[in-house]
């Protein structure tokens, strides 16, 4: 009897650990290969700088600014403090947050700032930004890098996808990719 278990144990670990995420794994790379395989980005000169599907943390005023992330953007401990709106602590942090996007962008008034710039995604890893939240900092990020706006703003609008196959989720723009096209912008 131990040794029947024993064999079935084994059979069981070869398929469901060994052979079921390989197949796995071959099908990913063949349906979504991009997806499957990190969706990594490389710069001009070909060094990956990061993923499209993992928000990157963008500090300098030549960059456009990303959604805040309390992990860090740090994919292993993904998911936020889920704070109430009661807690003393998001509050504080929200306040902090506001005043140094306001410094970094004079000119923009507090009620102007997209709540997106403010908060946390679910995962704290959502690498995109809405139009508004682009658009806000086109002034900060044009007169940082001696750009004309109109130029950084065409570059936001190139930059925004539509929604997910036409009517799931909202207008969107992906940071990562925005950043490393203006750094192509001579």
């Amino acid at each position: 009897m131990i040794l029947k278990n024993l064999r079935l144990s084994v059979v069981l670990l070869l398929i469901c650990g060994l052979i079921y995420p390989l197949a796995m794994t071959g099908v990913a790379q063949v349906v979504m290969p991009t997806q499957a395989s990190g969706s990594l980005i490389a710069d001009a000169n070909g060094k990956v700088v990061g993923s499209e599907l993992i928000g990157q943390t963008f500090t300098d005023p030549q960059y456009f600014w990303g959604r805040i992330s309390s992990i860090d953007n740090n994919a292993a401990g993904s998911g936020s403090n889920n704070y109430a709106p009661s807690n003393p602590a998001l509050t504080e942090r929200v306040q902090k947050d506001i005043a140094a996007f306001l410094a970094a962008n004079p000119g923009v008034a507090q009620a102007d700032i997209p709540a997106d710039l403010l908060t946390n995604s679910g995962s704290g890893l959502d690498p995109h930004i809405s139009p508004k939240a682009a658009a806000i900092q086109v002034q900060r990020v044009a007169k940082a890098r001696n750009l004309d706006p109109a130029k950084v703003q065409a570059l936001v609008a190139e930059n925004t996808e539509g929604r997910s196959m036409g009517v799931f989720g909202e207008p969107r723009v992906n940071v990562l990719k925005l950043n490393l096209a203006l750094d192509q912008l001579k």
